[in-house]
């Protein structure tokens, strides 16, 4: 692994941190470019209170001088604004008694139940601090400095809701970034005004019955290079690791890259994406259904994820539970939550693609500094053009 990434803190502590480790120097890089994608995180319809709370917001703690990265390890620093509100409650030193009462009515869907048995706690407090998606924000910030490194090579990298509970938009295999314009623009992140609206009232439905509502996004990656990622060990098989990122979104149940589980219905003439050449194109596929990757490798197409968000486990009408302490019939706890969180979701899901992405880029490629990065893919890019021309933005 060449990029490594750590994040730490607690939904209601004091602040989120994470530390990046293996940025190459001389990346360009702000404060300013990382609180863009903060704030798309916390935009979209039917988020909860705490959005109207925190105004997330980073500060570069190290490895960043006069605007461009040195080589050392990059740590980054977010402030949770609601920790005035649960000193008591989160506080690091012990005042002695009393103490908050402990949470014993696990939410079905949640970590609580068999985090508190895994830590051998009695507090479902000390488990859902940290499994909650607050700490994806971290995640985002990291994933923006991987974005940097990303654009600075051509790859650049999208999303969009596809769907929320029942409603759905027209779905396809987008091939170029148009189908990605105005997305930020609208109040679920979907391409189809139209669709948004109908979702926006399936979201307040489901408010009013103090329920929630999962749905689907697409993430989606232009101008990757032919052979990121390798098939040499099960590890290092590039879908495998992007699977892996997408599916350690808090709430994310289900991954497919290209048409994924629709291959499965129809036959091997149908399902594989024919290779032709041209000269003026070099190697080019009428259809992308393999979403960019084969045998764990870029294969130069744009890289096309689809990833599937169950219903937020926090509801305003609690599900069936036991309290864990009495032993008894019970009714979930209830906290501070958001009816649907898919658009900030996606968001999320773009971060993690961008630094699994980023990883696999400078394992390729390697060198200490943007200028060595870039010779060497140049070179590799130049060893290819015959076959290969950077096109992850043609329609």
């Amino acid at each position: 692994m060449a990029l490594r990434l750590m994040t730490a803190g607690e939904s209601h502590g004091p602040a989120l941190v994470a530390v990046v480790d293996g940025l190459l120097a001389g990346l360009p890089v702000s404060e300013a470019y990382i609180n863009g994608d903060l704030a798309r995180r916390q935009l979209g319809y039917g988020r909860g209170a705490r959005m109207q709370i925190e105004k997330d917001a980073v500060r570069i703690l190290s490895g960043v001088r006069f605007g461009r990265t040195m080589g050392s390890p990059v740590s980054l620093y977010i402030e949770n604004r609601d920790w005035e509100n649960w000193r008591e409650i989160m506080a690091v030193e012990d005042a002695g008694e009393p103490r908050p009462e402990p949470e014993t009515r696990p939410r079905p869907g949640h970590g609580d139940f068999a985090g508190t048995l895994k830590f051998s706690t009695g507090d479902a407090r000390d488990v859902l601090e940290r499994a909650s998606a607050r700490e994806t924000a971290a995640r985002v910030a990291a994933g923006a400095l991987a974005r940097r490194l990303l654009e600075e090579v051509g790859i650049t990298i999208f999303s969009r809701v596809l769907s929320i509970g029942r409603v759905s938009a027209q779905s396809d295999n987008a091939a170029s970034e148009s189908r990605f314009e105005g997305v930020d623009e609208d109040p679920l992140r979907c391409a189809d005004g139209e669709v948004s609206k109908t979702m926006m009232e399936e979201i307040d439905r489901a408010a009013q019955d103090g329920d929630t509502l999962g749905g689907t996004f697409q993430v989606a990656a232009f101008g990757a290079p032919p052979g990121l990622g390798s098939p040499s060990q099960f590890d290092r098989r590039l879908d495998a690791r992007l699977f892996g990122a997408l599916a350690s979104i808090p709430g994310v149940k289900g991954v497919e890259i290209g048409k994924g589980f629709a291959i499965t219905g129809v036959r091997g003439s149908e399902a594989h994406d024919e290779i032709h050449y041209e000269k003026s194109r070099g190697v080019f596929r009428p259809t992308n259904r393999a979403g960019g990757l084969e045998a764990g490798m870029t294969n130069g197409e744009p890289v096309l994820l689809r990833a599937a968000m169950k219903p937020i486990p926090t509801l305003g009408h609690p599900l069936a539970t036991i309290d864990s302490e009495r032993l008894e019939p019970a009714r979930a706890f209830k906290e501070r939550a958001d009816v649907c969180a898919v658009p900030a979701a996606a968001v999320v899901g773009e971060a993690v693609v961008a630094l699994v992405l980023a990883d696999a880029l400078l394992e390729k490629f390697g060198g200490d500094s943007m200028a060595e990065l870039s010779r060497n893919l140049e070179g590799y890019l130049e060893e290819i053009e015959e076959l290969w021309k950077p096109r992850g933005r043609r329609s």
